[in-house]
């Protein structure tokens, strides 16, 4: 994948969540919610607080979608991101 963010934005890849609870229960496809943490794939070069690998949290309708090949990826302004997860 040769994609570079410009400005202060960043590319991640959604985290998929569990598709069963903690009871067994299997969550159907229609069911679940958009995740809203991802793994930082790309970063821009004016954005010095996040990095590649970072998984963060991100607003459910933040960001638009973009598809690289095969794979699904959301372009986030900086300001769209909550925080990150060690």
């Amino acid at each position: 994948m040769n994609f570079q963010p410009l400005g202060e934005r960043i590319l991640i890849q959604r985290v998929e969540e569990a598709t069963t609870t903690a009871s067994g229960i299997i969550i159907p496809d229609n069911a679940k919610e958009k995740p809203s943490q991802g793994k930082v794939v790309a970063v821009s070069d004016e954005v010095k607080s996040i990095a590649l690998n970072d998984v963060v949290v991100f607003g459910k309708f933040s960001g638009n979608e973009l598809s690289l090949g095969t794979d699904k990826y959301i372009v986030l302004e900086l300001e769209d991101v909550f925080g990150i997860i060690k």
